[in-house]
């Protein structure tokens, strides 16, 4: 029995929200971590105490962060097994496997050195302390890449086959999983988001110091670090975008087209919708401003290769949902009778569409018969939310340039010592704060609502994956959540509103740092520290 679309949408929401609830977490963790190493390599490498006040400040403050990630985290892959069963049979032997091992290595070895961070101090050498500070931004990212490995799997899977005999998907190449190039793209484009967000939130508490006129030396400093690991970062979220953008086209040819809201194939090179109204009634676009060329360029890399749209892409799965019918009608047949040759030859040759086929079940049981107008209703439901996409891309391109001009604009006033006497950008810096996260949340929206109605790119339909639950037992399941995620946030905002007030002089009595000096120009940027 399939689930209700009622259980599929509360199921889907309910990841939805506890993904995006723990992905406020997850980039400043990851960003925080790095910046760390850096500012205790230069404590290591001056010897001056500063370095160190800076590298436990905001070593609180990431404390604090990493434990509402971890109770967050947890939950989310309890619902595998209990909102997504069918999801976790079909295809647990491949998604299982990157998920134990972030388990198993990434997330035990932060944790272990989370504990010698803090308590290490007075107990491990400079040198050794300084190791275990670059293990647990180590930890971090390995534990990013893991589940981006599992993630990317979900966006173009590969390394695996379907098994007739067991109806499951099955690993077969263990390597392409790993290096699976969608995987990697996400990788590195998440964790530079990442760190993007961890100099953001170092930069504007800083700010937040020096329009207060407090701990002047150390906000200083840390914005100068954040401004230069942030501007790095944020050039690098641009440039691997760019690349996730040609391999979607590659991959999920669909995603690319709704993003653009491009109804129509455009001749080559296709251009890029800049702004525009997405009527997904009417099937167009309307009052849209193009840049010639800019999108195949992005998307294809070449002169002569379009950018098909979302109409040719609709006739394209129409033909894929009737050759998955083939296919589907050879799989009754071998279930039947799983000796039988010619059957086992057809489901081969048509195996690769068996998920279009599958399609077909959401709206009627006899798929091996299925009409042309339930055909033609399948064929549709491969476009994603056209609006949705749209919108969330340009928020979250529109905000990546942002941040390379924010970053841009301060590290030349801190290389120029000239970041203290611009109370304009101290507040532009400040009220910045909550961008990154807005940034990373629309482009979790664009990644997994670009991929519907996959749950796997082409394999499984969504509405195939959920668990068969009472749509009560979801509401009760949502208000949990809802009741005890709130609960966490209001405890974060309160730790980290506290210690933000209390600031480095309070926490550490740091003597003779010149925390709380306006200091003089200096003659060199080595003097600085």
């Amino acid at each position: 029995m399939l689930p209700s679309d009622s259980v599929v949408l509360l199921s889907r929401w309910q990841f939805g929200l506890t993904a995006l609830y723990h992905f406020l977490f997850v980039p400043l963790t990851l960003g925080l971590s790095n910046l760390l190493g850096i500012m205790e390599t230069v404590y290591f490498i001056t010897r001056r105490p500063i370095w160190r006040t800076m590298t436990q400040y905001w070593g609180l403050l990431f404390g604090i962060n990493v434990a509402m990630g971890v109770a967050t985290g947890i939950t989310l892959e309890f619902q595998f097994g209990t909102n997504w069963a069918y999801y976790s049979q079909y295809v647990g032997d491949i998604f299982g496997a990157p998920l134990a091992i972030e388990g198993l290595m990434a997330f035990f070895l932060e944790s272990t050195f989370i504990g010698l961070f803090f308590f290490g101090w007075d107990r491990l050498s400079r040198g050794a302390h300084l190791i275990v500070t670059w293990l647990l931004a180590l930890g971090s990212s390995f534990s990013a890449l893991w589940i981006l490995i599992a993630n990317g799997w979900m966006q173009h899977p590969t390394g695996a086959f379907f098994n007739f005999h067991t109806m499951r998907m099955e690993l077969s190449n263990f390597y392409e999983v790993i290096f699976n190039p969608v995987a990697q793209a996400k990788f590195v484009h998440t964790i530079s988001a990442g760190y993007v967000t961890g100099s953001m939130f170092v930069l504007s508490i800083s700010a937040y110091f020096l329009l207060r006129n407090r701990n002047v030396a150390f906000a200083k400093r840390s914005m100068m670090v954040a401004a230069a690991f942030g501007l790095a970062s944020a050039l690098s979220v641009v440039v691997l975008g760019d690349e996730s953008g040609y391999l979607a086209d590659l991959n999920q040819k669909m995603k690319i087209a709704a993003i653009e809201g491009q109804w129509e194939t455009e001749p080559a090179p296709a251009p890029l919708t800049l702004i525009g109204w997405p009527d997904e009634k009417l099937h167009a676009t309307r009052y849209a401003v193009k840049v010639p060329y800019v999108l195949g360029l992005i998307a294809t890399r070449s002169l002569h290769t379009p950018v098909y749209g979302i109409f040719d892409l609709v006739d394209d799965a129409r033909n894929r949902i009737k050759d998955g019918v083939v296919a589907y009608t050879a799989l009754l047949a071998l279930q039947k009778n799983p000796n039988d040759k010619a059957a086992e030859m057809v489901l081969s040759v048509h195996q690769e569409n068996l998920g279009y086929g599958l399609l077909l079940k959401r709206y009627t049981s006899d798929v091996a018969h299925a009409t042309p107008e339930l055909i033609e209703k399948a064929a549709w439901d491969t476009v994603p939310k056209v609006g949705v996409l749209f919108w969330a891309f340009r928020v979250m391109a529109g905000l990546g340039f942002f941040f390379i001009l924010l970053f841009g604009t301060a590290y030349y006033f801190t290389i120029r010592r000239g970041a203290t006497k611009r109370r304009w950008f101290l507040w532009v810096a400040f009220l910045s704060l909550p961008l990154p996260w807005l940034a990373c949340e629309v482009g979790w929206v664009v990644a997994e609502f670009g991929r519907q109605p996959w749950v796997v790119e082409g394999e499984l339909p969504t509405f195939l994956a959920a668990s068969t639950l009472a749509v009560q037992d979801l509401w009760i399941s949502i208000g949990g959540f809802v009741f005890f995620y709130s609960l966490l946030a209001v405890i974060e905002i309160f730790l980290m509103v506290k210690y933000i007030r209390l600031g480095p002089e309070a926490l550490f009595k740091p003597k003779d740092f010149g925390l709380n000096k306006v200091e003089p120009p200096l003659k060199s940027s080595l003097s600085y520290y």
